[in-house]
């Protein structure tokens, strides 16, 4: 069995210069910490975005590697938000969830076996106090929700925002919010996640909502202009090409 690893809270500089590089390495911006050719700190708030919910975002060790991540932008425009690296969330990682704090809520899409109430069918009432995402890849993060709902279960309910597996996944190519390839159609970054999400717990959440996004569709513009399209992956072709052919003979 793979040993887990401690799980650490993400320590960002707050100094805006940029790093030394090393020989042969891109320079760093400090502040944003991506590379310098796109650098995303003018469109970052001056102070971070005042907010009511507490977020506890458990961030891959993978994925922290990763200069896409939008997670260290989220903790820069955000107030009330920790990102801690780890494989999963059990007593002592964070002494906010270990107070079993009262409406919290994880964000994961609902399955057989773990049922999830929709976002828009929160009540008034129930409007948490905590939000706690999962940020890696979709087979990773389907391992995370799996090894922390034991701890997560005791106190915190499952919640997803719509989305379509039917749907062939998006790229940078056909819309401008995503990243990355996606796996199946309606998936979003974590900080577009984040951001649809505050739109329905924060009373101002238009607001914020729109403000994460514009930085997202920033940085996807400067990213744009390095990454060279992506080709659909071949088992969601087959996938696709099979429901065309269902399509087809229902006609």
């Amino acid at each position: 069995m793979e040993q887990e690893q401690d799980l650490f809270q993400v320590s960002l500089s707050t100094n805006s210069s940029s790093a030394a590089p090393q020989p042969g390495r891109r320079p760093i911006c400090e502040n944003c910490t991506r590379p310098n050719p796109v650098c995303i700190c003018h469109k970052l708030p001056a102070q971070p975005i005042e907010i009511t919910t507490q977020i506890i975002i458990l961030h891959h060790p993978h994925e922290a590697q990763h200069k896409l991540s939008t997670t260290p932008i989220l903790t820069k425009c955000l107030t009330n938000t920790t990102a801690l690296v780890g494989r999963r969330l059990r007593r002592g990682n964070s002494p906010l969830l270990d107070q079993s704090p009262p409406s919290a809520i994880y964000l994961f899409p609902s399955t057989q076996t773990s049922p999830a109430v929709n976002l828009s069918q929160l009540k008034d009432r129930d409007t948490p106090k905590v939000l706690i995402v999962f940020d890696a890849t979709w087979k990773h993060a389907k391992e995370m929700v799996s090894a922390s709902e034991g701890y997560l279960g005791k106190f915190a309910k499952r919640v997803c925002l719509d989305f379509d597996e039917n749907e062939i996944g998006g790229s940078i190519y056909d819309s401008d919010l995503i990243l990355r390839k996606e796996p199946f159609g309606g998936c979003v970054s974590t900080m577009e996640a984040v951001a649809r999400t505050l739109r329905v717990l924060e009373p101002n959440g238009p607001e914020i909502e729109a403000g994460l996004i514009g930085v997202l569709r920033e940085m996807v513009r400067l990213q744009a202009s390095f990454l060279k399209p992506m080709k659909p992956r071949p088992k969601l072709l087959k996938k696709q090409k099979k429901k065309n052919v269902e399509n087809e003979c229902g006609s």
